[in-house]
This record gives C-alpha cells, sequence and structure tokens, in this order.
C-alpha cells in the first residue's frame, strides 16, 4: 500500500484529521499527520487563521517540508484548506511524489514557481459553491496536470470534519471512497 502525508486545515491537528487519517491506515495506507501548529488547535476558523496569520504562509510551507525530511520518496501529499499550502508544494517540488490529494482547497502552480510535475497525479476535491475553496484556482490546476476534480454540492468548507457544524457525511463518505481509489491506483 502507499505512504501518504496528511497536513491539517487552519484549525490544526484535529480529531477530524485524525480519524480521516485512520480511515485510509484501516484501507493499509501508512499515514503521517504533521503538526504545523505545535499542538495548538482551534473550533473557529478566524482564530485558526489568525494562527495561520502569525505564523506565515512561507513558515507553513517550511515547516511541512520538514516534516518529510526525514522520510522517504515515493509518498503521495494531501492537504486540508491550508495543509494544501505544504501538500502542493511538497508535490510539485519534491522529487518521487506519488500523488496528491487536495482538500477544500487548491492554488494555482504559478505560485510555486513550477508548473504541474508531468507523472505526478493529482485529485482536487472541494464543494462547488464554497467561497473559501478555490474551485477556479482549482479547474485550472487540474487543467495543467491532467487530474481529478470532484466536487460536491453545497458550499460548506471543511466539510469532511465530524466535529464541525459543517460536516456533510455523506459527501466525506464519498472522498474517502475516491481517496481510496486513488490510492489504489498509486500503491506500488
Amino acid at each position: 500500500m502507499s505512504e501518504i502525508v496528511l497536513f491539517h486545515s487552519a484549525l490544526g491537528l484535529r480529531p477530524g484529521v485524525h480519524a480521516f487519517a485512520d480511515r485510509l491506515r484501516e484501507a493499509g495506507h501508512a499515514v503521517h499527520t504533521p503538526d504545523l501548529y505545535d499542538g495548538e488547535v482551534f473550533d473557529s476558523l478566524d482564530d485558526g487563521l489568525a494562527k495561520r496569520d502569525a505564523i506565515g504562509i512561507p513558515e507553513i510551507a517550511r515547516r511541512g517540508a520538514a516534516a518529510v525530511e526525514s522520510l522517504p520518496g515515493g509518498l503521495v501529499y494531501a492537504g486540508f484548506s491550508l495543509g494544501v499550502v505544504p501538500a502542493q508544494m511538497l508535490a510539485m517540488t519534491r522529487p518521487g511524489a506519488r500523488g496528491a490529494l487536495l482538500y477544500h482547497s487548491a492554488i494555482p502552480a504559478a505560485a510555486f514557481e513550477t508548473s504541474w510535475p508531468a507523472g505526478v497525479p493529482l485529485a482536487i476535491h472541494v464543494m462547488e459553491d464554497d467561497e473559501l475553496g478555490d474551485v477556479e484556482d482549482a479547474r485550472a490546476l487540474v487543467a495543467e496536470a491532467g487530474g481529478e476534480l470532484h466536487l460536491y454540492p453545497g458550499s460548506a468548507h471543511l466539510f469532511t470534519d465530524p466535529g464541525l457544524d459543517v460536516y456533510d457525511a455523506d459527501a466525506t463518505e464519498l472522498v474517502l471512497t475516491r481517496t481510496l481509489a486513488f490510492m489504489v491506483e498509486r500503491s506500488p
């Protein structure tokens, strides 16, 4: 099976991230869940974004890169919302990436001063009317990468976190089903 690095959202390494990772582990994958926030977690997006802003996006990216330094190549990089920053950066710039799974967000490839690397599969999962989901950026990135864009009905951001009011159990199950199918295709 595959080895995955799963980065948390601006809310920190919440129980919902662990629950998602556990579902991937149950399917036989090795999953790493780095903590980019030094143990802080938030229930409010405003509080989480304040933490993100205090740290800064460049530092988030640096912490993500540092979290995988001791890991082998051949990883699948995944991230929820803010976690897309290190996941996408590593998939695009670290040699040996086996794929990228971006949940709730996407970033234009130009932000990383490179184009999407050939041979690195991509899947993006976002609600179609999510104002924070960067749907147009996701469409452009998928077009460039030849990846998959999975749009879910609704407007909720972070809908895969069962600890939030916006949790959508049905959509989350579909995300997990599609994620596991993606992972089977990436298994060595």
